[in-house]
């Protein structure tokens, strides 16, 4: 008869060996096999946080954005500190164009990161990078609808006042011109709101207002590249070099581009 001790070390080997058996599968992108072994293994360890981010993982590649926040939220709730969990979790919701729930959970999981000493290097970078810009194209797509009601709501302002002579006729028509005119140059206006992507921080992807730079030739602001050297080691976070507090110099030349840009751009404050 097998002792507890044993049957403890069969049941551990069982769900291990099916979650290596997904994530055999997960690598030759049979996702929905890979699927299968780790709802397998997490019946036989349900409070492993590991197997619930592999299947949201998987639930993620196959576009089952729902069910990945279900999962992603499970391993949060079975550790809190999973920087996994919060990574996909912010994932899944920024394909569910909840965007500000999204930074919310990738910026958890950065700090998570940041806290732990762990390098992501540019993987949890790139998605806050990627659902800032998505954020505020949704939002720019919103002011547009927004100015194309007005317009359209303005020129039938006009066009209800009828013409009682042919002067004016021409005034109303004149109206609608300078109306659509108008609008022309607010759109021409809007397709320029952009910052480029020199103009902002590496870790935090705020405008570079206390810029400086490193002798890798990459620009920070100050107090994020200091936090991550004390944080998560004397390195560059993008080029992986030595890097320590006192080789970083005030780069003025960002910053007077900074600010020029934020004067001609007062919308940038809120990118």
């Amino acid at each position: 008869m097998a002792t507890k001790k044993g049957r403890e070390q069969s049941k551990r080997e069982t769900w291990e060996s099916l979650k290596e058996e997904g994530n055999k599968l997960f690598s030759h992108r049979k996702y929905e096999q890979a699927l299968k072994q780790y709802s397998k293994a997490i019946q036989k360890a349900p409070t492993c946080d590991v197997l619930f981010t592999n299947r949201a993982l998987c639930k993620i590649k196959l576009k089952k954005f729902d069910d990945a926040c279900i999962d992603a939220r499970e391993a949060i709730s079975l550790s809190s500190i999973s920087v996994k969990g919060h990574y996909l979790l912010g994932q899944a919701l920024m394909h569910l164009c909840r965007y500000d729930d999204a930074l919310k959970s990738l910026q958890a999981a950065q700090k998570l990161a940041i806290d732990q000493r762990r390098n992501f290097g540019e993987e949890i970078a790139q998605s806050i990078r990627t659902t800032k810009k998505k954020r505020w194209e949704d939002l720019e797509t919103k002011r547009k609808q927004k100015e194309v009601e007005l317009e359209d709501y303005l020129i039938n302002l006009v066009k209800s006042k009828e013409g009682e002579s042919e002067k004016k006729n021409e005034q109303q028509s004149s109206r609608i011109r300078q109306i659509k005119e108008l609008f022309a140059q607010v759109d021409e206006r809007r397709q320029q709101r952009e910052v480029p992507d020199y103009l902002c921080d590496k870790i935090s992807f705020e405008l570079l207002t206390d810029p400086v730079i490193t002798p890798s030739g990459i620009t920070y602001n100050k107090k994020d590249i200091e936090e991550h050297l004390q944080k998560v080691g004397h390195f560059d976070p993008v080029t992986s070099s030595k890097l320590t507090s006192d080789m970083l110099i005030p780069n003025l030349v960002m910053k007077e581009v900074v600010e020029t840009f934020v004067e001609e751009n007062e919308w940038a404050v809120d990118y």
